[in-house]
């Protein structure tokens, strides 16, 4: 039985947080599609314990397909993380996840993100702290350490497990690494022999079915976490549960619908339409024709416009395998409030 807290899910299959791209639209569109859980991308808690506004927005979610509600939160001090989890559970969260392994300077310069990892009874009291304040179960997402010198993914999960964690995610690269490099999935098979009742979410270099079954096969990790593989690819986590890939109408049909969902939770049509061009990006990779595509979007300033672009393009588009995966342009400014 595939659990988090007292939720049984239905898949070993999560989609992974990731500030800019984890929004309500995309997050329902990879619930539909068989994503088992889906976090939503890293909230400030200083924004959610002032009741910054914007900050506020992010806590939106569709109540009818959301389930359950997983927040994650970043910050560094235990009574501003607890603090703030109230307030996502007033939201209506019913997980709250706690970044510890975002490596951006502004994250870490904080004592949040991956700066937690230098700091593992601070860790500690933050799990404790929002347990504590809201009794709601909580989950972590670390990285393998800080650099090469300092793993201590071990060191961090016991302290974390004594603290009532219940279920942490591996993304198993260094801070100093960033994304760089390649994920060293042995440690998500040290993590798991060391804590066998503990569930370990295995994340990192997962792009495909045969990539996920792999993990879990060679790890023992109970859920594989998904990021930069569903990229402009949601139909992933439908085959990872048996279904079949995208065909070219349903693409076309997903991108137009997803268009309109990202318009409406912008609210704004000029700034819905810039910021969904790095969605368009995504889904034209492996598509004949994407360079052009990519440019030609880049310049409309319409709703509309997208549309008619999106029509022509993904209704005929064939694939390109020798196309490179384009890594994500993440303007974390936005997420951090």
């Amino acid at each position: 039985m595939l659990k988090l807290g007292p939720y049984t899910l239905p898949n070993p299959y999560i989609l992974a947080p990731m500030a800019g791209v984890s929004e309500r639209p995309f997050r329902v569109i990879a619930f539909r599609l068989g994503a088992a859980l889906c976090p939503t991308e890293l909230v400030s808690a200083q924004g959610l314990m002032r009741q910054n506004q914007r900050t506020l927005k992010y806590l939106r979610y569709d109540a009818a397909v959301e389930k359950p509600y997983s927040l994650q939160i970043f910050g560094g001090e235990p009574e501003a993380m607890a603090q703030a989890a109230q307030v996502g559970k007033a939201a209506g969260a019913q997980l709250i996840d706690i970044n510890m392994g975002c490596p951006v300077k502004k994250v870490v310069r904080n004592g949040a993100g991956s700066g937690l990892l230098c700091d593992v009874p601070r860790a500690a009291a933050i799990v404790r702290a929002i347990r504590e304040a809201t009794g709601l179960p909580v989950t972590c997402k670390i990285r393998s350490g800080w650099d090469a010198r300092t793993l201590n993914y071990l060191q961090v999960a016991e302290a974390l497990q004594e603290a009532g964690c219940a279920g942490l995610a591996l993304h198993p690269r260094t801070r100093e690494q960033g994304y760089s490099g390649q994920a060293n999935w042995a440690h998500i098979a040290d993590l798991k022999r060391h804590f066998p009742e503990l569930p370990i979410l295995g994340n990192g270099d997962v792009k495909t079915v045969a990539d996920a079954h792999r993990m879990l096969d060679s790890t023992g990790c109970d859920f594989v976490m998904i990021g930069r593989g569903a990229l402009g690819n949601p139909w992933l986590f439908r085959e990872l549960v048996g279904g079949p890939p995208a065909t070219p109408e349903e693409r076309c049909e997903l991108v137009l619908e997803h268009a309109r969902a990202h318009a409406e939770f912008v609210g704004d049509a000029l700034g819905a339409v810039r910021s969904f061009r790095r969605h368009l990006a995504w889904y034209a990779h492996g598509l004949k024709g994407a360079a052009h595509f990519r440019s030609e979007v880049n310049g409309l300033d319409s709703p509309e416009a997208v549309e008619d672009s999106v029509r022509r393009f993904f209704a005929g588009a064939d694939t390109d395998p020798t196309a490179p995966l384009e890594e994500p342009e993440v303007d974390y400014r936005a997420a951090l409030g």
